[in-house]
């Protein structure tokens, strides 16, 4: 089970740790947690020796995502993320973009969806910068929390919902 941890702390914590563990990185938004995050973050920590998630805040989902996002708080997808055993920590961010926890993690490996290209990743540069290495992995075109989202809202209500 993860951890939910402020990013400076996961840095004064990272510059205590022994040796130089292999630190896997990805990020989003994890609104609701479907199989398709749940194959990505697996095949990720397979990547490393440690994985963190960073989770962007509710304010930067809306910012991203619209107004009617994110349909689940922050503290509660932190909470699921964390619960996973895939995943070691979970660090909240208010940016768009990672960047500054990414400098904060130093992961050698960045792990994002395929539906991404590494010119739709303006991290990647910091991520290079560090001695990291971007990592493309393949989606499952059949899930993504937009779709989910889509399919309930066209759904009619069934009778005993009412």
């Amino acid at each position: 089970m993860g951890l939910v941890i402020p990013r400076e702390a996961f840095r004064r914590m990272r510059d205590e740790l022994i040796g130089s563990p292999r630190i896997v990185f990805t990020n989003g938004c994890f609104d609701l947690l479907h199989p398709g995050h749940l194959r990505l973050l697996h095949q990720a920590r397979a990547l490393g020796d440690a994985l963190v998630v960073g989770l962007n805040s509710d304010e930067s989902v809306r910012r991203l995502k619209g107004p009617s996002r994110p349909v689940t708080g922050e503290a509660d997808r932190a909470r699921a993320l964390a619960s996973l055993l895939t995943v070691d920590f979970v660090i909240i961010f208010e940016e768009d973009l990672p960047t500054e926890t990414i400098r904060s993690v130093r992961p050698s490996h960045h792990v994002k969806g395929g539906d991404y290209t590494l010119d739709q990743l303006p991290e990647a540069a910091v991520v290079h910068e560090l001695g990291g290495e971007v990592v493309l992995l393949p989606i499952q075109e059949e899930y993504s929390t937009t779709g989910t989202l889509s399919r309930i809202a066209e759904t009619p209500p069934h009778e005993a919902d009412r």
